[in-house]
């Protein structure tokens, strides 16, 4: 049996009407805690909105918590293709969170798949 070390979280889910962020962001610093990889893919036209900075709605307020989570090592990465489709720049992104194309994702999911690591769809 092979033994999890990476875990991809991936949020499509509405921001503000959903507990998906919270639960997201919960299960990655759970995972990080335990030592291992963790990569948070934020895509759709909803889920990138995680990585608006100084978003100006909704409770919790999510900045701190996702820079806590980069801070303990969590990777963040916004669907580009999602963001150009609401018009999301990479200077309004919360600092550490960078830029994925479509196609990268589709590879991750074959890579994590291939080594039997975790996939985690919110």
């Amino acid at each position: 049996m092979t033994k999890v070390e990476k875990v991809l979280l991936l949020l499509k889910n509405m921001v503000y009407e959903s507990t998906s962020p919270q639960e997201t962001l919960k299960f990655a610093k759970y995972y990080r805690s335990k030592g291992l990889n963790v990569l948070v893919i934020l895509w759709g036209p909803m889920g990138v909105l995680l990585a608006k900075k100084d978003k100006t709605r909704g409770s919790p307020k999510y900045d701190a918590s996702v820079q806590e989570c980069i801070e303990m090592g969590v990777e963040f990465r916004c669907c580009q293709l999602a963001s150009d489709m609401i018009g999301l720049k990479k200077e309004e992104l919360i600092p550490g969170i960078e830029f994925i194309c479509s196609k990268d994702v589709a590879e991750l999911f074959l890579t994590y798949r291939e080594e039997n690591q975790l996939i985690i769809n919110f």
